[in-house]
């Protein structure tokens, strides 16, 4: 007698459907054999299957430094031996340029650079232009899995790269590569081939339209770290983030500069994103951000002109479009600025997204600016939460923000109540917006 299968959520049934009923995927349902499965739930457990954690004989491995400190600090200070790190991100924003230049690190450690996608001279002409050490890099043309774990289990490399992922296969599937079932087997066979080998394997995944990594969610559920390489395509800058990881932190990011020789790291982002700041220019105004553990500086823009539609736009680059409207309407009621027939667009330079509410003082600020018209001293620098009745919020972290403020020479900066520091001569607390609009110019 068969059974029926899904691939994703386990559901059994007693017939094929094409739809799942408990968790709503589509051509995921598979037949197997219900015999088989009583052979799989009538496994013996014996005694000696649990130990104890103090009396574990193994000992834990130490992380693998990268040399690129930019993704070390995303990682949580290097990469876990036998650990599966998905690295995703939009077509040509830099995914392959990161894993060559990682593997050019590890000088007298095998790596294997798995490639389904591209022959070896076109990657062969990739490296040569990023001038990365290949001594040790060894290259395998190869989508069959069986093939790949094979290589992998008698060479044991450090380091082992599939590019990508949803142009490798196993035979023993009918299913196209890159099909549920296909990932969900691929993912398993390279997950024991890191325990047996103590090897990291970093997979590159491709992006969907919605900007999540294609393939069934049990994908990122498999490996131990998602990374993704994100950035505005007409910007040179490349930020890389973890939604994912199971050794460190989320909250970090690395910031990367594309340059013709390869992602080049920036280690004083504050200093990059204000170099081509505009100077005597209304609607233009410096705000601390927070990502992880760092503070840096960015530049908000914004621009208000009068409207010739009947309803106005409101645009954004880099900031939710939908907080924009709420901070617009405390604007128009704590402020009694006629906003109502302005069109207002909002630009975080430099291509970053910024999520955290410390920016909204000034993108607040930027635009009662912009529509006053009215340039801002260029020695300010703001931060902290607007709320709904037009009070200014405190956030995390205001002494580590200060603290950037003050290092990229900035002598006025207006902030939250109770934000604590020694040096209180350069710190304008405010509790509301029309204070810190009287303190603004």
């Amino acid at each position: 007698m068969s059974v029926f299968v899904c691939s994703k959520c386990n559901s059994q049934f007693p017939k094929w459907l094409g739809q799942c009923p408990e968790c709503g995927a589509w051509g995921t349902i598979a037949e197997q054999s219900s015999a088989n499965l009583v052979k799989q739930n009538k496994k013996i457990f014996g005694k000696d299957g649990l130990i104890k954690f103090n009396q574990s004989e193994d000992k834990i491995d130490s992380k693998l430094k990268t040399r690129i400190e930019e993704m070390d600090r995303v990682l949580g200070e290097g990469m876990v031996p036998s650990s599966l790190i998905l690295l995703g991100g939009e077509p040509g924003i830099g995914k392959s340029t990161l894993a060559l230049q990682l593997a050019g690190q590890f000088s007298g450690h095998p790596v294997f650079y798995v490639s389904g996608e591209e022959s070896i001279l076109q990657v062969q002409s990739r490296i040569k232009r990023l001038g990365v050490q290949t001594d040790n890099l060894r290259f395998l043309g190869e989508t069959d899995i069986d093939i790949i774990v094979s290589a992998i289990k008698e060479h044991k490399p450090l380091l082992v790269v599939i590019d990508s992922i949803q142009t490798v296969s196993s035979h023993l599937f009918p299913s196209a590569a890159g099909s549920v079932n296909q990932i969900r087997v691929v993912v398993s066979k390279l997950r024991e081939a890191a325990i047996a080998t103590k090897s990291v394997i970093l997979i590159i995944g491709q992006v969907t339209k919605e900007g999540s990594v294609a393939g069934p969610k049990t994908l990122e559920h498999l490996v131990d770290v998602v990374l993704y390489l994100d950035g505005d395509a007409n910007q040179h800058f490349r930020f890389l983030r973890a939604t994912k990881n199971r050794f460190g932190s989320t909250q970090e990011i690395g910031v990367f500069d594309m340059k013709e020789k390869g992602l080049v790291e920036i280690k004083n982002p504050s200093e990059i994103f204000l170099a081509n700041r505009n100077i005597g220019t209304s609607g233009s105004i410096i705000t601390s951000i927070i990502e992880g553990r760092r503070s840096f500086l960015v530049e908000v823009q914004a621009l208000v002109a009068r409207t010739n539609f009947n309803h106005p736009q409101r645009k954004s680059s880099g900031f939710d479009l939908n907080r924009l409207s709420l901070l617009i309407a405390v604007l128009i009621k704590r402020l009694n600025l006629n906003l109502n027939n302005q069109d207002i667009h909002i630009n975080i330079a430099g291509g970053i997204r910024v999520k955290e509410p410390a920016i909204d003082l000034g993108i607040s600020l930027a635009i009662v600016s912009a529509f006053q018209n009215k340039p801002i001293g260029q020695d300010c620098a703001v931060f902290g939460e607007v709320g709904l009745a037009g009070e200014i919020r405190s956030v995390v972290s205001p002494e580590k923000r200060i603290q950037e403020c003050l290092k990229m020479g900035f002598t006025k900066i207006i902030c939250p109540l109770g934000s604590r520091f020694p040096d209180k001569k350069k710190i304008l607390q405010v509790k509301n917006l029309k204070e810190a609009v009287a303190q603004l110019y």
